[in-house]
């Protein structure tokens, strides 16, 4: 089993559940964050008087679930491809981290190992 977490802009996360839900993943849990990366902030205006200030942390959606080690490429490209903007992608996109899970329990019946996944 993998972990893939993947953060993506806010404004495509409908369109990566939706390429996920497509490649096969069951399960997958995401949520708000706010963090800072390659892309370094973005100029903001702010207030009534159009004051321009800096915001270094941006909003950023994260989205986790965990997979056969045999769907690993199919959904990594399926995030690729609905997080990426425009034709080459752009500074901002995102990133995905993929991790080793060595197991998992189900809560609602006590079983474990891969099957929790499936």
């Amino acid at each position: 089993m993998i972990k893939i977490e993947a953060v993506v802009r806010p404004e495509r996360t409908s369109t990566v559940l939706e390429a996920l839900t497509a490649a096969g993943v069951k399960g997958y849990s995401y949520w708000n964050i706010t963090g800072k990366g390659q892309q370094e902030g973005v100029e903001v205006f702010t207030g009534r008087g159009g004051h321009l200030s800096h915001r270094v942390a941006l909003p950023k959606t994260m989205i986790m679930t965990v997979i056969p080690e045999g769907m690993k490429d199919a959904v990594v490209d399926a995030i690729i491809g609905s997080a990426r903007t425009g034709d080459e992608g752009a500074i901002g996109d995102g990133k995905i981290f993929v991790s080793n899970i060595d197991d998992a329990t189900r809560v609602s019946t006590g079983e474990s190992g891969a099957a929790t996944v499936a």
